[in-house]
């Protein structure tokens, strides 16, 4: 990741010499927020629609993501909706790419923050200093815990930091009706514990040990998501034998 020196200039100095400050004097700062919820919840929808809602009011903004599930640079909503977004790299320092925005004369209100899961600590680190320093509102959208049940890197510094921790509140069901939460990595019918947490799209084809076969003979196969209540993803149940081809497929 790029750091800066002690020599080197501070990325925020082209943004604001000094925060902006409230009729009441005290400094006017940015808010940090995290909207988390299992797949199917209606993150993406909702991100989209939270830039729609300023835009209208004349606020500038700029949509991040990290590896959206179509696997291009921007952020697409399972129903359809999509919008152009600036692809956040592994080393992508967030203030110089906020800095060199303002150097541009794009000045910016806010930032919009899809699959916020997959950005190292040390990312949202810096985006709550740019809620602080410069005063940026930052929404960002993700999922908490990955197929394994564990929090992502990303996630969970999300939930120290962030100044507003919003659950999605469409509920996603589970098979059996109970509201679902864990979202199932799946091979031919089998819940995956193990691989790779990071995985972009709702199906891909992956490559998973044969069951009761020495470790060294794999096979392709093709992997998707299911969510989960959490007794079913413990027992890796996912119900009765019906065709699946993911949820909430709209259109």
């Amino acid at each position: 990741m790029t750091t800066l020196g002690d020599s080197d200039p501070d990325p925020t100095d082209a943004l604001s010499p000094l925060p902006s400050r409230s009729a009441t004097g005290t400094p006017v700062r940015g808010r940090l927020r995290f909207c988390y919820g299992p797949m199917d919840c209606g993150k993406s929808t909702l991100a989209l629609q939270i830039d729609h809602n300023h835009a209208r009011q004349g606020r500038r903004g700029l949509l991040l993501v990290r590896h959206d599930r179509s696997g291009e640079p921007r952020i697409s909503s399972r129903i359809g909706i999509t919008r152009q977004a600036t692809e956040v790299g592994e080393d992508t320092d967030l203030r110089q790419l906020i800095r060199r925005e303002w150097v541009a004369g794009r000045h910016l209100d806010y930032l919009i923050v899809d699959e916020a899961q997959f950005l190292s600590p040390a990312q949202v680190e810096q985006l709550a200093e740019l809620a602080d320093e410069v005063a940026l509102d930052v929404y960002c959208f993700g999922i908490a815990t990955d197929f394994r049940s564990r929090l992502f890197p990303g996630a969970r510094r999300l939930f120290e930091l962030a100044d507003e921790l919003q659950p999605v509140q469409v509920e996603v069901l589970c098979w059996c009706g109970v509201p679902g939460r864990f979202n199932a990595r799946v091979a031919d019918g089998e819940v995956l514990r193990e691989g790779d947490t990071v995985a972009v799209a709702d199906t891909f084809s992956g490559v998973v040990e044969k069951k009761n076969s020495p470790p060294s003979e794999t096979e392709s196969t093709t992997i998707r998501y299911q969510v989960l209540c959490r007794r079913h993803f413990r027992l890796g149940d996912l119900g009765p034998a019906t065709p699946r081809h993911g949820q909430l497929r709209l259109t």
